[in-house]
């Protein structure tokens, strides 16, 4: 078990964070699931957020993270369904359809 610490701070804020498509649907599959992939991980490299474990299903996403004191996990969240959703729309058609 690590400690992080900052000026005056040490810290240890691990979160195990769940959130599925829209109706379950299972379209996180091929090109779509490497994409979202990349793109959480930038979200995290952004917001100076450690991924510890992750997994990415065919209908949702599980992460286990370490987030900073300074970044609020709502704020994590949402822009990482955010920008995910947003992207994988406007790069894959038929999932544009869909929704």
């Amino acid at each position: 078990m690590a400690y992080r610490s900052g000026c005056h701070t040490t810290f240890h804020h691990r979160y195990h964070l769940v959130w599925a498509s829209k109706y379950r649907y299972k379209v996180l599959i091929g090109d779509v699931r490497l994409r979202v992939r990349e793109i959480i991980r930038q979200v995290c490299a952004e917001m100076g957020a450690t991924i510890i474990n992750g997994a990415l299903s065919k209908d949702h996403v599980h992460m286990f993270v370490e987030i900073p004191p300074h970044v609020w996990v709502s704020d994590f969240v949402r822009r990482a369904k955010g920008s995910s959703s947003r992207k994988i729309q406007q790069k894959f058609e038929h999932i544009r359809k869909r929704y």
